[in-house]
């Protein structure tokens, strides 16, 4: 600072309105023709943040932060500790994952989610310098949060609410992170439910009904009157935990209510109950619409569909408006085949199995809408021996099988079945089709694969690599098979690894990129084991 003279004062926005303008616009107040301009504006802003520094009257101290929850959990071993943090390191933006080609090197970010998983299965809790990191994982990642903070318990909330950047892991838990009160509390339930915010009233029902099924209904009997539109409709849907045919009167009325959302919902809960009145009534409209011709030289599924969608079928759930482009009949018909129950088709029908009733033929052009509804009746009604049948054997030449008229469709159907029946289905479907049609099908198997749905796919690769086929449109499957692979398939991998003799119509580069991507492969295999190990306690001794 210049001491040879006071600087000259000046409010501070005088002083930052010329630091703005510039010193050869304007210059300083009290600046002589004599003096730096640019040395008495620095000096009369020192002096001028002293001044405003010295005013300031000391403010109470802010409340020291209660402590942290403790976390019961044992700790990480120390080697899958260390795993974690390379992991985490691996994100995006943490300059560990770099883009383009990705070489041999397995990608970590990618094995996250399997290690929380592992993680959580094995009951660990996380060193606590690595939540932050972790954190942030799963605020970019909204896939990983459940497992992510599963894992961070409750120190995570902790953090989150002394972080904004962190507030998700408020918002996904339950009533915010706020304790609830047990079932067995009359009051304190009574309380949060008048008084409490709409999470935790969501978290106090959804709590309820998991323990409690009957008392969480009657409960939200005693408010559904007053409650907003969009709130029921939130409160209505936690009722499908645990549903019953003692909620069926509840939601009889429901199919009044004002709300079509609401109404929506109701028909929905209720046609899942096979024995409710809604399902009867859906049973008698469906079955008066679809019958089977014996005269006929072949039994034959006739259709007659709604001719129109009266008041009792829009209180029962049928949204009279189709869709553009979609005819209002066969709209109509849909939905009341969707909404009966499965059991209806065999009596109605001859008393024919699923498999005999799927393989009739339909006249006019009916079979893809029926089948449709059909099967997202399944599906609705978590039924596996209507999937099986529609899903048909996986060599069936049919793009979409006998009744699925999409792989969405069986995809949606495959899930109904069990995970053994769903692998073999599926290498059953990649032995026939390739893996061309069957990234979609190998998104709902359990992993790791079953041994035989392994072998397929690994097969299938092969088989491609030998032809020469355009490598990179296997990038998507070669992937889930990173993931998904069971690890034991890593020796016989091996042989892959090499650059294989490339055909005259090969894609250029083909052969290095199959090796380097076989190698890739069998290096996070061996990753994925190594990860279970460190997460696998010692056996006492």
């Amino acid at each position: 600072m210049n001491t040879t003279s006071a600087p000259a004062g000046g409010s501070w926005e005088e002083l930052v309105t010329v630091a703005l303008l510039g010193t050869e616009r304007r210059r300083p107040p009290g600046c002589g023709p004599a003096q730096d301009a640019p040395t008495v504006l620095l000096d009369a802003a020192a002096v001028e943040t002293l001044r405003r520094r010295a005013g300031v009257r000391p403010a109470r101290a802010a409340a020291r932060p209660e402590p942290a929850a403790p976390d019961p959990r044992p700790p990480l071993p120390p080697a899958a500790a260390r795993r974690l943090t390379l992991l985490l390191a691996d994100r995006p933006g943490t300059g560990g994952g770099g883009g383009g080609r990705r070489g041999t090197t397995p990608d970590l970010m990618e094995l996250l989610p399997q290690w929380l998983a592992l993680a959580n299965a094995r009951g660990f809790a996380p060193p606590p310098q690595t939540l932050p990191a972790l954190l942030d994982a799963a605020r970019g990642r909204t896939d990983l949060r459940p497992a992510a903070l599963t894992f961070a318990g409750p120190r995570a909330l902790w953090l989150a609410r002394l972080n904004t950047d962190w507030r998700f892991a408020l918002r996904s838990a339950p009533g915010g992170g706020t304790a609830l009160p047990d079932p067995a509390e009359p009051e304190r339930v009574q309380q949060l439910w008048q008084e409490g915010l709409f999470a935790e009233r969501v978290a106090l029902l959804t709590a309820i009904r998991a323990r409690r099924p009957a008392a969480a209904r009657e409960l939200l009997a005693t408010t559904w009157a007053t409650e907003r539109a969009e709130d029921r409709l939130m409160f209505l849907d936690s009722l499908r935990s645990g549903l019953c045919a003692a909620d069926e009167p509840f939601l009889e009325r429901a199919l009044t209510d004002r709300s079509r959302n609401v109404r929506a919902t109701a028909a929905e809960l209720l046609s899942a109950l096979p024995d409710s009145a809604l399902a009867a009534r859906m049973a008698a409209r469906a079955g008066s619409c679809v019958a089977v011709d014996r005269t006929r030289g072949v039994p034959t599924i006739v259709v007659e569909a709604p001719h129109e969608c009266d008041p009792s079928m829009e209180r029962d759930g049928v949204v009279p408006k189709a869709p553009a482009g979609r005819g209002e009949r066969s709209w109509w018909l849909g939905q009341l085949v969707e909404a009966a129950p499965l059991s209806t088709w065999p009596r109605r029908l001859g008393g024919r199995t699923p498999e005999d009733i799927v393989a009739l033929p339909v006249a006019d052009d009916w079979q893809n809408e029926l089948h449709a509804a059909w099967c997202r009746a399944a599906v609705r009604q978590r039924d596996p021996g209507w999937s099986r049948a529609l899903l048909g054997p996986p060599s069936a030449p049919e793009a979409g099988g006998p009744g699925a008229v999409s792989l969405a469709e069986r995809s949606k159907l495959l899930a109904m079945l069990d995970s053994a029946e769903r692998a073999e289905w599926v290498a059953g479907f990649i032995g026939t089709h390739g893996l061309s049609e069957a990234f979609q099908l190998l998104g709902v198997c359990a992993v790791p694969w079953a041994g035989p749905l392994g072998r397929a796919v690994v097969d299938a690769l092969n088989i491609a690599r030998d032809a020469g086929s355009y490598p990179w449109s296997f990038s998507g499957v070669m992937g889930l098979a990173e993931r998904c692979l069971d690890p034991a398939e890593a020796v016989r991998l091996e042989a892959l690894t090499g650059i294989p003799d490339e055909p005259e119509n090969a894609a250029p580069g083909a052969g290095s990129y199959w090796a380097e991507a076989f190698q890739r492969l069998v290096t996070t295999l061996r990753l994925r084991a190594t990860m279970t190990k460190e997460l696998t306690p010692p056996a006492p001794t």
